[in-house]
């Protein structure tokens, strides 16, 4: 026999520690309670009827009936079996921009932060596929690789800041080529998705280039702009003494606008490829894009593994419990004439 929730075992600890003292305790009550209307010999005459015998045997079913709830939340299982798995899904690598430009809170509470939540949804979503995290900006790092352990996947994304890269800028053709050449399988040209999350903005790093690169390795890239890009908006910066200020740059302001023609180039390069535009106002919600472009697209056998499952019988236990309440019920505490 397996039990799927150990832990409540702990619960049987309630029947010598809390039950039976209450019953002994309930008993004495009322036995001092009886004296204390009647003498003894009173009592033996009014009390004839009652069977202390019976209502001995109605706390005991009680008492019965909470170990079977117990054995009911333990969930007992047995009968083991073998069972292989299938699993199925696509290779995504999220590209996450973390420039200083991604400060910009045009995008509520930021560029940056909307697209750490963004994710997270998305990680509920995933069906078995396995994710990759890719941060860049002056240059690139593998956070996570391939993997199906979305905890950790999860973990990693909470520690994502704009002090992840060790050098400013923006470079997506790098981070894309990291892509191609660091965390892709090669062994196969299908089921893999770039989902890449930035604003646009880029430093020569000649992101088409790559992502010719990409589409020739069977690699589809889907691009989500974030920002204006026409207006743009100002990069936030906290200074030493805790005061807001902006970045500057030769005593004027930093405007980051979102490079919307560069991530258009991006996408048509690779077949199926892209753009998504996320402007100010509007919501990025990744489960619904993983839904409509990578859920519905075709998936690849991951791995395949042998399971042993059980047949869960912890209905037993709560019949049981069910059945000595009822009779506890009908259980009579007088005695017979």
């Amino acid at each position: 026999m397996n039990l799927g929730n150990e832990k409540a075992l702990w619960l049987l600890f309630a029947v010598p520690v809390v039950l039976v003292p209450v019953y002994i305790w309930c008993f004495w009550c009322k036995a001092k309670t009886l004296k204390m209307l009647a003498s003894s010999e009173l009592l033996k005459k009014i009390n004839t009827a009652v069977s202390l015998k019976k209502q001995i045997i109605k706390a005991s079913l009680l008492v019965i009936a909470f170990a079977g709830i117990v054995a009911a939340l333990t969930e007992p299982k047995w009968n083991p079996r073998p069972q292989q798995i299938k699993r199925k899904g696509r290779d995504i690598v999220i590209l996450l921009d973390t420039s200083r430009s991604m400060l910009a809170e045009d995008i509520k509470p930021s560029r940056l932060e909307r697209s750490k939540i963004a994710i997270n949804d998305l990680l509920s979503k995933l069906g078995g596929d396995r994710i990759a995290i890719i941060t860049f900006a002056g240059n690139s790092t593998v956070k996570c690789p391939l993997t199906q352990d979305y905890a950790f996947v999860r973990m990693v994304l909470a520690d994502i800041s704009t002090e992840s890269a060790s050098r400013g800028g923006t470079m997506i053709g790098d981070a894309i080529r990291k892509a191609t050449e660091d965390v892709f399988d090669k062994q196969t040209r299908e089921y893999k998705d770039l989902i890449l999350i930035t604003d646009g903005e880029d430093h020569d790093s000649f992101p088409l280039q790559a992502a010719e690169k990409a589409a020739a390795d069977g690699i589809r890239i889907i691009a989500i702009g974030l920002g204006d890009e026409k207006e743009g908006a100002r990069i936030p910066i906290t200074g030493e003494t805790g005061e807001k200020t902006f970045l500057k740059y030769n005593g004027k302001e930093v405007w980051s606008k979102l490079g919307g023609d560069t991530l258009r180039n991006v996408v048509y390069a690779t077949e199926g490829g892209k753009y998504l535009p996320v402007e100010p106002g509007t919501t990025l919600d990744l489960g619904e894009i993983y839904e409509q472009l990578v859920a519905s697209a075709q998936k690849r056998e991951l791995e395949s593994a042998t399971m042993t499952v059980y047949d869960e019988k912890f209905q037993i236990f709560l019949a049981l419990t069910i059945g000595l309440i009822i009779f506890e019920a009908f259980v009579s505490e007088r005695k017979k004439i």
